[in-house]
């Protein structure tokens, strides 16, 4: 990326390309042919970027909240659409045993 985006508002750049902004500052600041009046100037920008970035990370986040929350709504609803097979009672379970003492009256031997 060329550095004539530098000093350009922050905002109208996508997140790839404030992070590679980012990274190209944070080389210049960490090689040694930045001076000290330059520094000030490569930090307020960094900082700028970084800002940006969490922004945009941020709103990401949240949209993907939104669809998983929206996909799980929907699973729900059809869930709730489909009939479900009604359940046995418990005393036509063949493990289930006799309910209750009156119930072994029914055992045909």
């Amino acid at each position: 990326m060329s550095d004539d985006r530098t000093g350009g508002d922050v905002a109208e750049l996508s997140f790839s390309e404030a992070m590679e902004e980012l990274e190209s500052v944070l080389r210049r600041i960490e090689g040694d042919e930045i001076d000290v009046d330059q520094l000030g100037r490569e930090l307020s920008r960094a900082a700028q970027l970084l800002e940006v970035c969490r922004k945009k990370i941020r709103r990401a986040e949240v949209e993907v909240r939104q669809i998983v929350e929206q996909i799980e709504e929907d699973g729900a609803d059809a869930g709730a659409a489909t009939p479900e097979a009604p359940e046995a009672p418990e005393a036509e379970s063949p493990a289930a045993g006799p309910a209750s003492p009156d119930d072994q009256d029914d055992i045909p031997f």
